[in-house]
């Protein structure tokens, strides 16, 4: 395996003389044969996991890889350790900032040259990560998928040398995932025409193989090497407890954490169902619990989870908005209030108990009249016609552009059942269309477009037509080779480069979108909508009501594989193996049914549990504890 080593790295602080004198060893020969092991110290540790040198061979080899291994099971490893043993940058795309941060933290106390860019910066420290990225002195760069969208950035990954793209939660690609993003969607094509089509590796949790073959496709990875990694977790004991009713489930859940060492997850599927149960589980428990959903501000989010990062809460009541990639080993539980909507979402949440390899347990609190909850998310992922029929209508009958309404006063306007959710995905299936555009926020930025692969646009404007010539010829320089996407910009700015008055600007933007291949959005704070096409018929538009319906099938059989999970009277672990298609599935030995009675569980010293409790304080929302 030939590895390279960069002088950024030779320089940290944090690396021994003779890991120094190693590594420089190693740049100053590019043909040397190094065995991978030898940068294992760097990060800790002294061997590989169990298929993590497989990975690591074939990014050696030069191959695209799709890595499914299960949480807790190494993946970060199979592209961080490859980074520092090449020439170039890695790109990273990863959901959620909590994670980029735990990584990119744990990264550079090491020594490697890891930054993180995302909303959270201010724009001179995003600015400055850009600067570094570009000079070449980044190992790893951690962004958000939302990133692909910004201009700026878009600038900078050509002079960056890229050498990698690394996704972690692939699966987020697929629409036949547990956790579609449309966000992951330009992926594919951000790597064709901005990478030139750079070697990538695909990492996941949770994959079906149907899911398995729609991120291959979907990120255009070419002749990819498709390892699965054992999905058998041997430290998690699963279990389930039937509960007819509410009560039945604060008594089970009672009962359970009062013989519950260390810190857990307790998911909810609802924000009303997690801030229900947070109010009275910290006087029946007595344990420190933290609240966590969508729903709360970015800041106290963020003060909930540091908390639990750090020990100061034994409990975290969340939806699944919480966890993904959180980086605390020593979760001792995960226990599932309601039913998940999913297996893939069951084991990749239930996972994330125990990833420091001890004894760790998973409980689902299993109620029927919960599928009734997942019913509801499906039928508003998958809206009907006429609902979709609705909300284009109603579209249309605004005037102003772009349409600055929430999804919720969209759904009070058109006077359906629906939740906010089937809106927004109605509003998606419109864009899909090519009728609409939905738009992030721009923070008051105008949105350039254009879809011509034409020389120039000015071949189509009259020559006496000098203001439009004018204006036309600077939007052509900021787009540059941006063609096909939404570039941001400020008004003033434009109207300096074109060398016009704001008012003739505005005005001769709105003449130009008369152009059949530019368009031009005004500026807008928030979320919005911006109508394309306004003469086509709602029965002529190209939505698949078909396709829809066969997805919305697809999800209630995974539904009815949960219900099924929950119901078994075998091995608890062997059914989901069964279900990801683990060739090597066994029973376990540990869970309910395996073993009835806990003996593979460690016995509880009395101390840990006095050591979770205190006198019931919540943080939440407006709680400290």
């Amino acid at each position: 395996m030939a590895m390279r080593r960069r002088d950024a790295v030779q320089s940290s602080p944090l690396l021994t003389h003779r890991t120094k004198e190693r590594m420089s060893s190693l740049a100053s020969n590019s043909n040397q044969s190094v065995d991978p092991e030898s940068l294992l110290p760097q990060f800790g540790l002294n061997q590989f996991r169990p298929g993590q040198r497989d990975v690591v061979d074939a990014l050696a080899a030069g191959a695209d890889c799709l890595c499914v291994m299960p949480t807790g099971g190494g993946k970060s490893l199979c592209y961080q350790l490859p980074s520092l043993a090449r020439e170039g940058t890695t790109i990273v795309v990863s959901p959620l900032i909590a994670l980029m941060k735990d990584q990119v933290d744990t990264l550079q106390r090491r020594g490697i040259q890891a930054r993180l860019l995302n909303s959270t910066q201010s724009p001179g420290q995003q600015e400055s990560v850009m600067d570094e990225m570009a000079a070449g002195k980044l190992d790893l760069i951690y962004v958000a998928p939302e990133r692909l969208r910004n201009g700026r950035f878009l600038d900078v990954v050509p002079k960056a040398n890229v050498s990698l793209l690394a996704v972690d939660e692939a699966h987020c690609v697929s629409e036949w995932g547990h956790d579609f993003r449309p966000d992951y969607s330009r992926l594919g094509r951000f790597r064709d025409r901005y990478l030139g089509g750079v070697q990538t590796i695909g990492l996941t949790a949770t994959a079906t193989p149907t899911v398995r073959d729609d991120i291959c496709e979907l990120l255009n990875l070419k002749q990819p090497r498709v390892f699965v990694t054992g999905f058998a977790r041997t430290n998690l004991r699963f279990s389930v407890t039937p509960c007819n009713n509410d009560v039945a489930k604060q008594n089970a859940l009672r009962d359970y954490l009062s013989k519950q060492p260390g810190a857990g997850i307790i998911y909810g599927a609802t924000r009303k169902r997690c801030e229900e149960i947070a109010e009275w589980l910290p006087e029946k428990t007595g344990r420190k619990v933290g609240v966590y959903h969508a729903g709360m501000h970015p800041d106290e989010r963020r003060r909930v989870q540091e908390a639990f990062m750090k020990g100061d809460l034994s409990a975290i009541v969340a939806t699944n908005a919480f966890g993904m990639g959180i980086d605390k080993s020593d979760i001792r539980f995960v226990v599932h209030y309601n039913m998940p909507g999913s297996l893939e979402a069951y084991y990749q949440e239930a996972g994330r108990a125990g990833r420091d390899g001890e004894m760790s347990q998973c409980l689902l609190l299993f109620a029927y009249a919960d599928r009734q909850i997942q019913e509801f998310f499906i039928e508003n992922r998958y809206p009907s016609r006429e609902t979709v029929k609705k909300v284009y209508e109603y579209l249309l009958s605004r005037e102003e552009d772009p349409i600055e309404l929430t999804l919720d006063q969209v759904r009070e306007a058109i006077g359906v059942r629906d939740g906010s959710e089937a809106i927004g995905t109605s509003e998606t299936l419109l864009s899909k269309a090519g009728v609409l555009r939905r738009l992030d926020s721009s923070a008051n930025q105008a949105v350039l477009r254009i879809d011509s692969d034409v020389p120039t646009l000015l071949d189509f404007l009259p020559r006496e037509a000098k203001l439009k010539r004018q204006v036309m010829t600077a939007i052509e320089k900021i787009v540059g080779p941006r063609r096909g996407e939404d570039v941001f910009v400020r008004l003033s700015y434009l109207a300096t480069r074109a060398g016009v008055e704001r008012v003739q600007l505005t005005r001769t933007l709105r003449e130009l979108t008369k152009l059949k291949s530019f368009d031009y959005i005004p500026p807008f704070r928030g979320r919005a909508v911006h109508i394309m096409r306004r003469d086509v018929p709602f029965n002529q538009l190209k939505i698949d009501f078909e396709e829809l319906a066969r997805r919305k099938q697809a999800e209630y059989e995974k539904l009815d594989s949960v219900i099924q999970f929950a119901r078994s009277t075998s091995c608890r672990q062997h059914v989901i193996l069964n279900y990801f298609g683990d060739p090597n599935a066994e029973n376990c030995g540990k869970c309910d049914h395996c073993d009835p009675a806990g003996e593979c569980m460690p016995k509880v010293d009395p101390s840990k549990l006095a050591a979770n409790l205190t006198t019931g304080a919540t943080l939440g929302e407006s709680g400290s504890v």
